[in-house]
């Protein structure tokens, strides 16, 4: 079996048979660590006698986590190398799964769920690095779209697996779910070569970093990029955070049945990114990302007329949230290869600020909707067509038509 594993990892990352459904196990990180508690957030209110903008502060704790740690994690990847780095978050990771699992109050969780973050955002964003390493501007935004599709199981799955779990047993076994998660995201990166040569690694001198940072802060591509994606993932996050508590609380929607109803839309999300993995080689990765936008803030503006209306009920608000998320296919790996094209000598770093500015500005996004839990979807839809419009105009402002394409 060893010597099957080497093999593997000797051959060209392009043409490795795990090479994708690897990185998509090791993207997963992200949805398997937030979407397979969501059912159980009213549960562990209840039980830690918090209340629903206490419950919420774990998921910005985690958001907060995976965003802030990848300033380090892309450092430490351009340095050493992908996969050591990777190996040390999954760890990481293990250890907060078991925090959280025994911990008796919403504090403790929060700290927890920080610890669990810091070491689940290695995977995504070495992974992002890796791609970049192997492949050109328009061809890794569609192995990007296309690794979505192998990891977009996990956000259908985890919500299910979470509320199964709480059918038989009590919230802290979805914590230990997780660590589980975390051995075979151990195994997925056995098979992976390393795809970011010695003579490419760069110095963690802190001069150099701050540099490295200061180019990219003040590339008008880049934010334009960056930042314009972090409002779509803000909306993204306003509907984790909002949704288990709309559905479940104020629809009355089972908790082992959320799962079905958050499935949704990650189903949208796999055909959209089925199609911009086939469309982006033919009209470039820029020109759909600015479509993406504009429809995004389409989506985001009727969903929130439909919250303040109430039309269709919890039907029209499901039906505008398919809308929205199914959108994101046109914008996050778009934007995320867009993000890195001018810099492949520091992809990991460019990835990591990418990353960090995406869950930094998602945890501020569930941290609103929880401050302004009202009992109503509003503050959710309010959030997410707000984000989409800062990031429809962040697109049209700093990304130059057809800029990226013609880069490469």
């Amino acid at each position: 079996m060893l010597a099957r594993l080497a093999a593997v990892r000797s051959l060209s990352p392009a043409h490795s048979p795990f090479f994708i459904a690897a990185l998509g196990v090791l993207m997963s990180f992200g949805p398997m660590g937030t979407d397979m508690y969501l059912p159980g957030m009213p549960a562990i209110g209840a039980d830690l006698r918090a209340s629903q903008g206490q419950v919420q502060w774990t998921l910005s704790a985690f958001f907060l986590g995976f965003g802030v740690g990848q300033l380090l994690w892309g450092a430490l990847g351009d340095r050493f190398g992908r996969r050591g780095p990777v190996a040390t978050g999954i760890l990481l990771y293990a250890v907060g799964c078991v925090g959280c699992s025994l911990t008796g109050d919403i504090a403790h969780l929060a700290l927890w769920r920080f610890v669990q973050a810091l070491g689940a955002c290695a995977g995504p964003v070495l992974v992002r690095a890796m791609i970049r390493d192997v492949f050109e501007r328009d061809r890794a935004a569609s192995t990007l779209s296309m690794m979505m599709l192998v990891m977009g199981a996990a956000p259908i799955i985890a919500p299910l697996i979470g509320g199964q779990i709480l059918v038989w047993a009590d919230w802290r076994w979805i914590f230990w779910a997780q660590a589980i998660f975390g051995a075979v995201a151990m195994l997925a990166l056995f098979t992976l070569p390393e795809t970011l040569a010695a003579g490419n690694r760069t110095s963690l001198r802190p001069m150099l970093l701050a540099q490295s940072y200061r180019r990219l802060l003040t590339d008008r591509a880049y934010l334009g990029y960056a930042v314009g994606s972090s409002f779509i993932y803000a909306g993204m996050f306003a509907f984790i955070s909002g949704s288990p508590f709309v559905y479940i609380e104020l629809f009355g929607v089972r908790p082992e049945n959320y799962g079905y109803l958050f499935g949704i839309n990650i189903v949208g999300m796999i055909l959209v990114n089925t199609v911009n993995s086939r469309i982006v080689m033919r009209f470039g990765s820029d020109r759909i990302l600015r479509a993406g936008t504009a429809l995004s803030a389409a989506s985001g503006l009727l969903l929130a007329v439909v919250a303040l209306e109430g039309w269709g009920g919890l039907w029209g608000l499901v039906g505008c949230l398919f809308l929205f998320m199914a959108l994101t296919g046109l914008t996050n790996a778009n934007a995320m290869a867009g993000a890195m094209q001018s810099f492949p000598q520091m992809a990991g770093t460019a990835s990591a600020l990418a990353g960090m500015l995406q869950f930094s500005t998602g945890a501020l996004a569930g941290w609103v909707v929880g401050l302004t839990a009202d009992g109503t979807a509003m503050p959710m839809a309010l959030v997410i067509g707000g984000s989409a419009v800062v990031s429809l105009a962040l697109n049209r402002s700093l990304v130059r038509r057809g800029a990226g394409s013609a880069a490469l």
